[in-house]
């Protein structure tokens, strides 16, 4: 039997993580000054904008869909950078198959190890490109895009090849 489709409340669709500020510190190299998590995304006063995936969990939140919650391998997040040395990350949120509530990932360490390379190349650190493989997890299928905000929202690289594209205001 399928859980009823109750109208989700109003959730965001999409979340910012300032508790793992350190956890990107601490992959910074001390050459560089370190950056402040800038508490309000912003997309008309930030200087640079970068648009890649993480990976993580998802536990869906409404008490009367019987899903057991998914792990993706593609959850979208925007990095950005701002005046005076500060960063954020967008975090988009991925509806349940089951009943379309909106979830809130779980993260893993591939969230502060790709804003920190970000912060890094943004700094002019020179380094080489990290090879992200998929053997963390397991794949149950394709990205669903009818599910993931960031796609909705024009921020989700599903499926593509990292690029370079950046842009300054």
């Amino acid at each position: 039997m399928s859980p009823r489709k109750t109208k989700p409340r109003s959730h965001p669709r999409w979340s910012m993580y300032p508790a793992l500020h350190t956890d990107i510190l601490d992959l910074l190299p001390s050459t560089l000054p370190p950056p402040t998590f800038h508490p309000f995304d912003d997309s008309h006063t930030c200087t640079r904008s970068y648009d890649t995936n993480i990976m993580g969990r998802f536990t869906c939140a409404n008490p009367s869909c019987s899903s057991t919650g998914w792990s993706s391998m593609k959850i979208a997040i925007t990095i950005r950078k701002y005046r005076d040395n500060e960063y954020n990350a967008r975090v988009y949120h991925q509806r349940c198959k089951e009943c379309d509530w909106l979830s809130r990932p779980e993260l893993d360490e591939s969230y502060a190890e790709r804003v920190a390379y970000r912060i890094k190349k943004w700094g002019g650190v020179r380094m080489e490109r990290p090879v992200y493989s998929m053997g963390r997890g397991k794949s149950n299928g394709p990205h669903n895009r009818k599910l993931c905000e960031g796609c909705k929202e024009g921020h989700c690289r599903e499926g593509e090849r990292e690029w370079e594209e950046e842009w300054v205001v």
